[in-house]
């Protein structure tokens, strides 16, 4: 791929130009590989806030019943 020169070595600016096409194709692969990776976290954030959502409520159950009861007692008492 490389071009040699009458000497038998590539140019420095050849040299150059190969390193960058590297690491552009490295920086490409990298960023293929990262791309759900926003997606991923949320959804994992989600699943964490309804586990804790689910925890509450059952730590808190017979406290939320006492308050829907009364809740309801008020509503039909009008």
């Amino acid at each position: 791929m490389e071009r040699e020169n009458t000497m038998g070595r590539t140019s420095l600016c050849e040299q150059v130009r190969a390193t960058c096409v590297r690491g552009m194709v490295r920086a490409r692969m990298h960023l293929a590989e990262t791309k759900g990776q926003g997606t991923t976290e949320y959804a994992i954030l989600v699943g964490v806030l309804v586990v804790i959502a689910i925890i509450a409520i059952t730590v808190f159950r017979p406290k939320l019943q006492e308050l829907w009861d009364a809740i309801a007692a008020g509503i039909n008492s009008l």
